[in-house]
């Protein structure tokens, strides 16, 4: 794992102003109701497909009397975000001991046959949803204090007395979101896997809109700036809800820190506060974002507030050019993200996304009528352009290199290509090269799928892309999604960054975009 990039002086800058603009559009939660729907049971055989016990949960699970080691496995239907109460009891004689009872809640079916006591990864396993009750006096109702991301509630029971046995008569939720599933119209489309893709994109988004865009409600369950700007692209062509968008950017822009830097990203409680880590690519994002929301609203006092933020950005950014115009190689430390592919080296994709933050800049001060910087950002634009081919493009391979090894991945030809370094007829054989040749740093994230796509597009691949959205994320429905996760490789589906799949997050924000290209560039009238 690189080293993260955490600033050794961290210094809080605050604009109380904006925070307090931030504050005045916190949203109010939606409550549902929600209740198992099934009880299953995970064949010995080891077969992917449970046993399904009963498809009246509710009326059946009340006749089961557990004793040691019994468990049972509650199916709620689907993907769900909130809060849970057990209602429970004893059968037989007088309950003589605490009844030692285990939850395992899990967002997919196979989490639960996952060894989470061996985990030893370098994220905490406090992320793991499990719980160990001792429950002193039955009857006892009671209400879970955590916040739960899952579809699937295992209930095992440790130890109760050879007297008694425990009864669980009951499991209720209510599920939570800032939006509602009415709010979204469904897409016109024969494709019934394209319908199945959008279902599970909103899905995803909705179950990430909380107070905030969170980029997981498993985990991290908080605001990182390059989820909030793929959330919110889909967010306009979905729910609509631009009065969060425009909370969350006032949020980053009210917490910045050394030089006007913005963070990676935001925690909520027990107050909102910026992380110490600081990533190259998301904070030149934030231009990007800003301008999708001034398209999608024409807010320009908004727009006023935030520009000085994202021009500070792109500024910051040209600081750590050398004298070739380059971004020194610093793909050890978490400093750039681009994607989680193993071995990624990030040097030349972090000089491309400078280039395409300040294409956006350059939109920005259009709007905002200051030619000065329009043309300031337009002029070093094209040094910059001319110095990644002049680095970085290997003649005889076709293909941008990066770093010292002159590594070929495909991260580097999709964000060259965002960044408009060739033009369009150049880009389309670049990318139709690299899907070609295939190079062996693949991407691994849907974060980085979605800028592949958006390539292809850029290109004028539309037909090519949407069969890519259908090959990736129809493959993940067809392993098993219920909304769409983190981290998604075909060629390895126990893929994670972290040293085990139990702590990947199978509801992710950034993974939510296709819902945003179908309503975009396909079904748009």
């Amino acid at each position: 794992m690189a080293s993260f990039c955490i600033l050794d002086e961290f210094e809080v800058h605050k604009n109380e102003e904006f925070l307090r603009i931030a504050e005045e559009l916190k949203p109010e939660l939606h409550e549902t109701e929600i209740a198992p729907v099934r009880l299953l049971k995970l064949r010995e055989d080891g077969s992917p497909e449970p046993e399904v016990i009963s498809e009246e949960a509710a009326e059946n699970l009340k006749a089961k009397c557990l004793k040691k080691d019994d468990k049972v496995i509650l199916d709620f239907g689907n993907h769900h975000v909130g809060y849970v109460t057990l209602d429970l009891s004893s059968a037989g004689s007088h309950q003589d001991a605490p009844a030692y009872v285990y939850l395992k809640f899990t967002e997919r079916l196979d989490e639960l046959t996952a060894d989470t006591a061996s985990y030893n990864g370098w994220i905490s396993k406090g992320w793991i949803q499990e719980e160990y009750l001792h429950v002193d006096v039955l009857p006892a109702k009671i209400e879970l204090p955590r916040r739960y991301a899952f579809r699937y509630l295992e209930i095992k029971v440790l130890d109760v007395s050879l007297k008694f046995s425990l009864v669980v008569n009951a499991v209720t939720g209510k599920a939570v979101s800032a939006v509602q599933d009415e709010e979204v119209t469904a897409i016109s489309t024969e494709d019934e896997i394209l319908k199945q893709i959008d279902r599970v994109s909103t899905r995803t988004l909705k179950n990430c809109m909380q107070l905030v865009f969170e980029d997981g409600p498993k985990r991290d369950r908080r605001m990182w700036l390059g989820d909030l700007r793929l959330q919110a692209r889909a967010n306009y062509k979905t729910f609509h809800n631009t009065d969060m968008v425009k909370r969350c950017l006032y949020l980053f822009g009210g917490l910045t820190f050394n030089e006007g830097k913005i963070p990676a990203c935001l925690f909520l409680e027990p107050e909102i506060e910026p992380d110490d880590t600081y990533l190259f690519d998301y904070a030149l994002l934030y231009g990007s974002a800003l301008l999708d929301y001034y398209r999608a609203t024409k807010d320009m006092d908004t727009l006023k507030d935030l520009y000085p933020v994202a021009i500070r950005q792109i500024e910051i950014g040209l600081t750590y050019l050398n004298e070739e115009n380059l971004i020194p190689d610093r793909s050890g430390e978490f400093w750039c993200f681009v994607d989680w592919g193993e071995g990624l080296n990030t040097q030349a994709a972090s000089l491309a996304i400078l280039i395409y933050s300040m294409r956006y800049g350059i939109r920005l001060a259009e709007y905002m009528e200051d030619a000065k910087t329009s043309q300031w950002l337009a002029e070093k634009m094209d040094v910059l352009k001319k110095s990644a081919v002049e680095h970085f493009w290997d003649e005889e391979q076709k293909l941008f290199v990066s770093g010292a090894g002159r590594q070929v991945s495909w991260a580097t030809q999709v964000w060259m290509i965002l960044a408009r370094v060739f033009d369009k007829e150049k880009n389309r054989e670049l990318i139709l090269h690299t899907i070609e040749v295939n190079p062996r740093i693949r991407m691994v994230t849907p974060y980085m799928y979605h800028h592949y796509i958006d390539a292809l597009i850029r290109s004028g691949e539309k037909e090519r892309a949407l069969d890519e959205m259908k090959r990736y994320w129809g493959e993940m429905i067809h392993d098993g999604a219920d909304t769409f996760w983190e981290l998604y490789n075909p060629y390895n589906k126990y893929e994670s960054p972290y040293g085990s799949v139990a702590v990947n997050s199978f509801c992710h924000a950034w993974s939510c975009t296709p819902t945003y290209f179908l309503r975009k560039f396909y079904l748009e009238k």
